[in-house]
């Protein structure tokens, strides 16, 4: 199995080793906590944010993220990139401090951010992108997809709802060869919250 050194500087500002960083970063994922409530068993925060912040602008984490997901789909007995994806979104209200631009979605009467997020037939992340809460899904896909056109060679689908109508049906005719996308809908009986084939993986 190919080692997260490949993808981690070997050297760290500081004293603290890769091992000390990269249990913080978790650590943060995982409670969703402050920077600044970092436990003092870890590094201190301004350390390990330091660090954060430079893999994410110089494409460490999301290399590192690519090869994992390699590495789970061998696991499965799947090959290393997938031929179906789902994209889809979801809004969040902005923290009481969050300085990010923030919108609001008028479909979920949500003021604050969105994500949007593609992912495989497993539910593993391939690619996110964070911004106001009011961009319409449909073109925001763009900015998902054409990052991943030189990476994932297999990609000949991708699923989802009717957000994606408007813009990303479009753009990929006319920029991507090969590529179909499929609009999928619940049922019209159906009341609610209805997960789909595919697109909700547990």
């Amino acid at each position: 199995m190919v080692s997260y050194k490949i993808f981690l500087p070997v050297k760290t500002k500081g004293h603290y080793t890769l091992r000390d960083l990269t249990d913080a970063i978790l650590w943060i994922l995982r409670t969703g906590s402050q920077w600044r409530n970092l436990p003092e068993n870890f590094p201190k925060w301004e350390s390990v944010y330091y660090h954060f912040r430079k893999w994410g602008k110089d494409g460490t984490l999301v290399r590192l993220n690519m090869m994992l997901n390699k590495a789970e789909r061998l696991r499965q007995d799947k090959q290393q990139t997938p031929g179906l994806l789902s994209i889809d979104s979801h809004s969040v209200k902005s923290g009481p401090f969050s300085n990010l631009e923030k919108g609001i979605d008028g479909n979920k009467k949500i003021n604050g951010r969105k994500r949007h997020v593609i992912t495989d037939t497993l539910g593993l992340v391939w690619r996110v992108v964070v911004g106001p809460a009011h961009q319409a899904d449909g073109y925001v896909a763009q900015q998902v997809v054409e990052p991943l056109l030189g990476y994932l060679h297999r990609m000949k689908k991708i699923l989802g709802d009717q957000a994606y109508k408007k813009g990303f049906i479009d753009w990929v005719k006319e920029h991507v060869i090969g590529l179909e996308v499929e609009i999928s809908s619940a049922p019209p009986s159906q009341k609610g919250f209805v997960p789909l084939r595919w697109r909700w993986v547990t």
